[in-house]
């Protein structure tokens, strides 16, 4: 006990919620849970891996995140809207349960599907970067963020046809690299794009081939110097449990809005990239989902480095009938 000579100034319900690590993974059908992260254990690459999801036959996971439970979390959907809640409001579960529909909690429309989240801290500040499955990217102040009402506000205006897949926080000098199913990659500077408000559409980030599109993003910090970056990689998983690694330094920077360069080797055997990320040594474990919600968490140090123009190697045996739809590298 306590004694103090004044009395409380403000509670808030998170005082009340320890500062812990999770992870958070969402499902197309809407189905959110929180998870603390030793949930999986480390296996061996090439296995079939844990049951991540009690899922219906029609439905698999969208996207999962590492945060802390005092985060806030934004909530992107198809049509460019957001949303936002703290990490502890977000049901927990078990590794096996399907989790909580997010419609029932989040005020969002019927007719509107989650397809990105992000979670960053109160300390958290720069831009929020967003990415398009179309290829078009925009930044917006974070602070544009700060309040955000319960029936949502605009985030993008988005083009017909195109949907937004990634928000990630950017300082306003980062560097950026975007992959795409097909294996291309583009590396830019942040600088490039310039910020715009919440309602814009945005601007070109990569030229795409037809039937191709974006499948992943990361940004490399402008703090990470010359000797940082030469440890930095890049992780492209495909859709048949395949994933490789490639040096950072292969990648040269290119122009906002151009073709990309080659970053993998996708063949009827590896299936498309689904997936893509950047990592450094302090990354361990890769963590994949499958769209039945199969699991795998392996050491990263067991995905072989390589060229850029390869294939890699087998994480995860793969069912004829499903197929690698999500990773996080811890």
């Amino acid at each position: 006990t306590k004694v103090v000579p004044h009395g409380l100034t403000e509670f808030r319900e998170e005082d009340l919620v320890p500062q812990e690590e999770a992870i958070v993974t969402l499902s197309v059908d809407g189905y959110i849970k929180r998870m603390p992260p030793d949930t999986f254990r480390a296996q061996r690459r090439g296995g079939k891996g844990l049951i991540g999801f009690d899922l219906k036959d029609e439905d698999h996971i969208r996207q999962l995140i590492a945060a802390r439970t005092h985060d806030n979390v934004l909530f992107f959907t198809d049509r460019g809207k957001v949303f936002q809640t703290k990490v502890f409001e977000i049901p927990a579960a078990q590794r096996t349960a399907k989790g909580k529909l997010v419609h029932n909690f989040l005020e969002v429309p019927p007719n509107e599907h989650i397809t990105a989240m992000v979670a960053y801290g109160a300390a958290a500040n720069g831009y929020l970067t967003m990415v398009t499955r179309g290829g078009t990217i925009k930044k917006t102040p974070l602070k544009d963020f700060a309040i955000v009402r319960r029936t949502g506000i605009i985030a993008l205006k988005l083009q017909e046809n195109d949907i937004l897949e990634w928000a990630q926080l950017s300082s306003g000098g980062d560097e950026m690299l975007l992959v795409t199913s097909d294996g291309q990659a583009i590396r830019f500077r942040e600088k490039d794009v310039r910020p715009m408000s919440r309602t814009a559409g945005g601007t070109r980030a990569i030229r795409l081939k037809r039937k191709d599109q974006v499948a992943g993003v990361g940004i490399i910090p402008k703090e990470a110097g010359a000797a940082d970056r030469k440890g930095l990689r890049v992780v492209a998983v495909m859709a048949r449990g395949f994933a490789k690694q490639t040096p950072l330094s292969d990648y040269k920077v290119q122009h906002l809005g151009g073709g990309g360069i080659k970053t993998a080797r996708v063949t009827e055997k590896t299936g498309l990239v689904i997936a893509a990320a950047i990592v450094g040594p302090e990354t361990e474990v890769i963590l994949a989902f499958s769209k039945k919600g199969q699991a795998l968490k392996t050491p990263l140090a067991d995905v072989r480095v390589t060229g850029r123009a390869t294939q890699g190697v087998r994480i995860m045996n793969v069912d004829a009938d499903d197929a690698l739809i999500g990773v996080l590298c811890l």
